[in-house]
């Protein structure tokens, strides 16, 4: 009988255990998915994604402009392409690198929107820390081993660069436009402006309420990534944040402003940029002639 009861025992205790552990499961908070940088980087496992990019062609920028060292909340450092306003002045714009990384291309671009925005110091940040790629394959493993936290840091040390009283818009292209409006939500109250080339928007309603900065968004019709379905679920989330967006769409493919990629089109490139320069004027408060 002193068996029977010492059995009885023994089961109830694994009965318990087992309760309490099916208890826990079910209570336990789910492990957080991957945030809207993360979700975009995961492309790059993507054989169509990464064949739609072919190596950008060689090309060397040798106009103004230097690189620059800054300290990060992390405990590092990070360079960055900077172009000085001739005239002393708070206003920032911040251009983020396509998954190439900080390359030459990168460079020129900073430096046209430097001559064009005169009044305005323009900062190419790199969230590669010094790597760029130049093949589909290279590019790829460069995007997916970006951690959130390091490239956070990154544009967190930029801000302390420009100072606590500069006032900051961002741009980037592909997995650069994700980062410009995560930029953005970064900057608070100093983001005044935020354009994103076929990024991956924010999914995340109360982040997107932070935001102190409307959103302009390039959109290419024929993305099969950044898609209508992508762009209409920002544009519902963002209606739901009550925060402006303007969405200026194109019949084209990814990365048709790249003026180094195969679908590359001049003249919807130039109209969006046109449309982003004249943005930037209006969100930075330049005189115009």
């Amino acid at each position: 009988m002193k068996k029977f009861w010492t059995l009885c025992a023994a089961l109830l205790s694994v009965v318990s255990v087992a309760s309490a552990q099916t208890t826990m499961s079910c209570c336990a908070k789910p492990a957080a998915g991957p945030n809207a940088t993360e979700t975009f980087a995961m492309l790059a496992s993507n054989e169509d994604f990464s064949g739609s990019h072919d190596a950008p062609l060689p090309f060397r920028y040798a106009g103004g402009g230097e690189m620059v060292e800054f300290r990060t909340p992390d405990g590092g450092t990070s360079k960055a392409f900077e172009i000085k306003s001739n005239t002393r002045s708070d206003k920032y714009l911040f251009v983020i690198h396509e998954w190439w990384g900080l390359n030459d291309y990168i460079k020129q671009e900073a430096a046209r929107f430097a001559r064009e925005l005169p009044g305005t110091n323009v900062i190419a940040l790199d969230l590669y820390d010094g790597q760029v790629a130049t093949s589909a394959d290279e590019a790829g493993k460069l995007m997916q081993a970006v951690k959130t936290a390091r490239a956070e840091a990154i544009i967190k040390g930029a801000l302390l660069h420009a100072g606590p009283r500069s006032r900051v818009a961002s741009i980037g292209w592909c997995f650069g436009g994700g980062w410009s409006l995560q930029t953005a939500l970064l900057a608070g109250k100093q983001a005044v402006g935020c354009i994103v080339y076929y990024g991956m928007p924010e999914k995340d309603v109360a982040k997107l309420k932070t935001l102190n900065t409307d959103v302009l968004m390039i959109f290419p019709k024929q993305d099969k990534w950044i898609n209508q379905e992508v762009v209409t679920e920002f544009e519902k989330n963002m209606k739901a944040a009550n925060k402006g967006l303007t969405v200026k769409a194109y019949d084209a493919d990814h990365a048709f402003a790249n003026p180094s990629n195969p679908k590359y089109k001049k003249d919807m490139a130039e109209d969006a940029h046109a449309a982003s320069v004249a943005y930037l004027k209006k969100h930075l408060q330049l005189t115009t002639d």
